[in-house]
């Protein structure tokens, strides 16, 4: 039994936060506390395609959902046309993100975007310095620039009684495409490559070092 003890008490890992009379009850602004960006095509009625920058989205298998303001042309389009990709930019590529930040495709602009500084924008991939490309699956574009691309149609959109302002759109992914420098020998997204743009509390972050790994993760 003694043996068993020592065995378990030398696996218990310690934490830095370690200290649970240190917390207090704060009220932020935004909840963002650390996702990875997206850039959300989607297809406008004249066949161009709109960028979206997004923060809120998870996955569960071939299952994406993702939370699309409803000010905001992404929105409009995906209750139009039920077609997307998932653009999955690199923390190299923050700038070209936040160059988005404050462009919209509605025209006119909506009034609480206009009071938040928003302008319209026909042409994002040109705001952004990114390269359109095309779609195997769907109608929007891709962007050339991003590492993975997940080309995805929708299968429900609600909207949460609590959080009028926001949608809850449900996805399918039906083809992803990976730069061949993040595809590893067996067919996988190399993690050791694959260097993802977190989004933490409206600042950006790229990855730290790897900690460790999850007894499922592929060799």
């Amino acid at each position: 039994m003694r043996n068993k003890m020592q065995q378990r008490n030398t696996t218990k890992q310690t934490s830095e936060w370690d200290q649970t009379d240190r917390h207090e009850t704060i009220n932020p602004s935004i909840l963002y506390y650390g996702t990875p960006v997206i850039i959300l095509s989607t297809l406008n009625k004249d066949g161009s395609t709109n960028l979206s920058p997004l923060s809120s989205s998870w996955a569960l298998g071939d299952c994406l959902v993702l939370g699309v303001g409803t000010q905001g042309k992404g929105y409009e389009n995906l209750c139009r046309h039920p077609e997307c990709v998932i653009n999955l930019p690199d923390a190299s590529m923050w700038q070209n993100v936040e160059a988005l930040g404050r462009t919209t495709g509605s025209f006119p602009v909506p009034e609480v975007k206009r009071q938040m500084g928003y302008a319209f924008c026909q042409d994002k991939f040109t705001a952004a310095g990114l390269t359109s490309q095309h779609s195997i699956q769907v109608a929007p574009d891709k962007i050339a620039e991003c590492p993975l691309q997940i080309e995805a149609v929708v299968q429900h959109i609600r909207l949460p009684e609590h959080t009028p302002f926001m949608a809850i759109v449900e996805v399918k992914a039906v083809k992803v495409h990976a730069h061949t420098r993040l595809i590893s020998e067996i067919n996988r997204v190399d993690p050791e490559q694959w260097h993802p743009l977190i989004y933490n509390f409206r600042h950006y972050y790229g990855l730290g070092e790897r900690q460790g790994e999850n007894f499922r993760a592929e060799k």
